[in-house]
C-alpha cells in the first residue's frame, strides 16, 4: 500500500491537480458537476459546502458523496436495465419518500425509476439506493487549507496532521447500508419490487461474499463502479466494474450478520476483569453505629 499524503481526489468535480479554466471556475463557484439539484454543491453546508467528491485511498479515489455516482446519469441507465424490458418508456425522480404501514417516514428513497404507458400511467418502478462511503477523521481541514491556496497546496503533504481522513468502510455498511435494506428495502421487498444499490468496488469488496442468482431471478442488483483516469482531462469518470445480482433476503441476513469472532477471547477478557477485581484491596469505610446515641 502506497502512503497517502494528499487525501483530496477531486475537489467540486476535479483533480488537485487540475488548473483548467474549467476546474478554476468550479472552485471559485463552487458547483457540482454531477447533476445535483441545484447547480451548486450543497454536500455539508449550503453556504460553505465540502467540495470533496472523493478521497485518496490504497492508490484508489473513493467516493465520499453520493452526488458523485450521478455523473452522466449511468446509474439509472443499469437501474431501468435491470428493473425494465427493452424498449420500457421510464423517467427517474429523486428523494422520494417511503412511508410504512402506519404513516411513518422509512426514510427518502435516493432514485425512484418509474415506468409508464404510451398515455403516461405508471406501470412499474424500482429502487435505487446510493452508498458512498463515510468518512473517518477530518477531512474539512484539508480541503479548507487546499483551496485557501489551490495551486501551491495541490500536491500536499498532510500525512502529518492529525485525524488524517480515510474512508470509513465498517461505518458505512453498519450506519447506512444495513438499516436502507431492512427498512426502505424491506418494504419493496413485500411490494415484490425489485431494488438496485450504487457503490464503488472498494466498499462492496469489503462486504461478506454474496450469493449470486440469475438476472432473470434477482431482486436486487448490486451496481458497482470505479473512478478511472480519464485521458481527455485532468481527473476521473464513473465507469462500471461490474454486476452482482443476489436474492433480497438471503442478503439482507450475510450483511447484517455480524462476523464472530474467538469466543476464547472474549472469556479471556472476562477472565483478567476477574482477576483485577479479586486481587483489588477490599474499600473499607466507616460506618456510623446506628446505636449510638445522638448529643
Amino acid at each position: 500500500m502506497t502512503k497517502v499524503t494528499q487525501p483530496l481526489a477531486e475537489v467540486f468535480g476535479h483533480s488537485p491537480n487540475d488548473f483548467s479554466e474549467r476546474a478554476d471556475r468550479y472552485r471559485i463557484r463552487k458547483l457540482c458537476p454531477f447533476n445535483n439539484k441545484v447547480p451548486s454543491c450543497t454536500k455539508d453546508k449550503a453556504k460553505n459546502p465540502l467540495g470533496v467528491c472523493s478521497v485518496n485511498y490504497n492508490d484508489q479515489p473513493v467516493i465520499t458523496c453520493p452526488i458523485r455516482f450521478r455523473e452522466d446519469w449511468l446509474i439509472t441507465d443499469d437501474a431501468a436495465d435491470f428493473f425494465f424490458d427493452e424498449g420500457a418508456n421510464w423517467t427517474s425522480l429523486t428523494e422520494v419518500r417511503l412511508v410504512d404501514y402506519y404513516g411513518k417516514s422509512a426514510g427518502n428513497i435516493d432514485v425512484v425509476l418509474v415506468a409508464y404507458d404510451e398515455n403516461g400511467k405508471v406501470y412499474d418502478f424500482g429502487s435505487l439506493e446510493i452508498q458512498a462511503v463515510y468518512i473517518s477523521g477530518n477531512v474539512r481541514d484539508p480541503f479548507a487549507y487546499f483551496m485557501s491556496d489551490c495551486r501551491k497546496n495541490a500536491d500536499m503533504d498532510w500525512s502529518s496532521q492529525p485525524n488524517f481522513p480515510r474512508p470509513d468502510f465498517l461505518s458505512s455498511s453498519r450506519k447506512r447500508l444495513a438499516p436502507q435494506m431492512l427498512y426502505k428495502g424491506g418494504i419493496l421487498n413485500e411490494w415484490n419490487k425489485k431494488m438496485a444499490v450504487a457503490m464503488d468496488s472498494s466498499f462492496f469488496n469489503t462486504l461478506p461474499k454474496l450469493n449470486e442468482v440469475k438476472k432473470s431471478e434477482a431482486e436486487v442488483a448490486w451496481l458497482v463502479y470505479d473512478l478511472v483516469d480519464n485521458s481527455s482531462k485532468t481527473g476521473f469518470s464513473l465507469k462500471k466494474t461490474k454486476i452482482i445480482y443476489t436474492k433480497f433476503i438471503e442478503s439482507l441476513n450475510i450483511i447484517t450478520k455480524p462476523r464472530v469472532g474467538d469466543i476464547k477471547k472474549f472469556i479471556n477478557v472476562l477472565q483478567e476483569k476477574v482477576d483485577e477485581k479479586l486481587e483489588a484491596e477490599p474499600i473499607n469505610k466507616t460506618i456510623d453505629n446506628p446505636f449510638e446515641s445522638q448529643p
